[in-house]
């Protein structure tokens, strides 16, 4: 394929040591994502699928190999961290099984508090957030805070505070786990929506074969291995 990905992931492995044993939490899993796929990725618990996700989303370095964005090296075993948390904040977004919002702050402000990081003026943040959370149904409990809300409104703030920068790439772990079906179906809307519109990659990990017929492509991992992958 001639056309550059978005994302390259090159022969990543992740190796932790215990004691005398090494384990293979990934092993030489080579990717690419092109822009504008929402991808889903499969495997049994315990198969690398979140450890995928943390290298490709630059959470942490790979042990070997390497990962380019649109051409350029980006994180090799020697990467700086603070570099791979700086670029992670201008080009990534992040959707986690648990929403882990900040308990201080309202709906509204944990989605301007991305914005804010990203440099967006206050009243323009203000704005974003609105938005956001009213597309995700939720525009009326803006000024609750986290404890206020249902497990399914907490990760729609969640996948809203994903998308506030708007970045050029998710990567989402079981996004849909807390939310019923007509609510998960949406979230799952909007990631096609987005990569067929705005033109984001999307990487989602999940159980969930409702959605099967979003997914341009699916890629199954089986102890730290893609072991397949197919549209």
């Amino acid at each position: 394929m001639s056309k550059e990905p978005l994302l390259s992931v090159e022969g990543v492995s992740k190796i932790y040591k215990t004691g005398n044993a090494t384990v293979y939490a990934l092993r030489n899993a080579s990717l690419r994502i092109d822009a504008g796929e929402l991808i889903g990725i499969f495997g049994p618990s315990g198969s690398g699928k979140t450890t995928f996700l943390m290298m490709a989303g630059l959470l942490d370095r790979p042990t070997q190999g390497a990962v380019r964005f649109r051409g350029e090296l980006i994180s090799d075993p020697q990467t700086d961290l603070n570099f791979l948390r700086d670029f992670r904040c201008r080009h990534l977004g992040f959707v986690f099984q648990k929403p882990n919002l900040i308990p201080f702050l309202t709906a509204e402000g944990n989605v301007r508090i991305a914005l804010k990081i990203g440099g967006l003026t206050n009243s323009d943040s203000e704005i974003r957030a609105r938005f956001l959370l009213e597309q995700f149904g939720i525009g009326e409990r803006q000024h609750h805070m986290p404890i206020q809300l249902s497990g399914g409104e907490q990760q729609r703030v969640a996948v809203a505070r994903a998308l506030a920068n708007k970045p050029e790439l998710i990567l989402a772990d079981e996004p849909t786990a807390s939310l019923d079906r007509v609510r998960g179906r949406q979230v799952m809307e909007t990631f096609r929506r987005l990569a067929d519109q705005e033109n984001v990659s999307i990487c989602v990990v999940t159980h969930d074969s409702r959605h099967d017929d979003l997914f341009d492509r699916k890629i199954e991992i089986a102890d730290g291995q893609i072991v397949d992958n197919f549209v």
